[in-house]
């Protein structure tokens, strides 16, 4: 039995971080994983630039309310789900990620988790589990399922690369050429063709 298993940033809703650093006038908060693979890095830094400009969940969460799926997402993983089990493993958080969940139709999503002190102030977070798509990847193949992985960034190649088959999904152009073995596309009816094909 297949599964698919989606990145959510960059795959099917914009870059969160991208739309806070243009809601919040912080241009270095476009920094994402698609430009530094430590993800640990990435979010000690992040959270170090919310609390020097007095930044909490609740600015973030604003600007969420304001994202929607990027456009023929929606549809894609509607027409996904019509033929195989799918599952969004994603470095975001659940308090990011609700409201998202809502305008995609409730799809299943393993994600991570912040921690919040009473005024709002992001403090740390808490993953799921260690490496965590390619070791949710590793869990469902140890349960009889065969992966099929997407995603757009570096902190997606683990799970992409375990897996039976794996696509690259506007990505940059420097992944593009550390990793020419991953077969690249740009739109979501070339996405669904090799989905169809690998999940056939």
């Amino acid at each position: 039995m297949k599964i698919a298993c989606l990145d959510l940033e960059g795959v099917l809703v914009p870059e969160i971080w991208i739309a806070f650093a243009k809601a919040s006038g912080i241009p270095e908060l476009c920094r994402t994983t698609r430009d530094e693979p430590d993800y640990d890095k990435l979010m000690a830094w992040r959270l170090s630039v919310l609390k020097e400009h007095g930044l909490g969940l609740s600015q973030i969460q604003q600007t969420i309310a304001g994202i929607d799926p990027l456009p023929g997402a929606k549809e894609f993983l509607d027409e996904l789900r019509s033929f195989t089990q799918v599952i969004i493993i994603s470095d975001t958080f659940t308090e990011f990620a609700s409201p998202l969940m809502r305008k995609l139709g409730w799809p299943t999503i393993f994600c991570n988790s912040l921690e919040v002190a009473p005024d709002g102030e992001i403090t740390d977070y808490k993953m799921r589990i260690a490496d965590s798509k390619l070791t949710t990847v590793r869990a469902l193949q140890s349960a009889g399922f065969e992966t099929v992985a997407c995603g757009d960034s570096y902190n997606d190649l683990g799970m992409i690369q375990a897996g039976k088959k794996g696509f690259l999904f506007r990505t940059t152009e420097k992944i593009r050429e550390e990793y020419p073995q991953i077969p690249a596309y740009e739109t979501y009816g070339e996405l669904m063709q090799a989905f169809r094909e690998a999940c056939g």
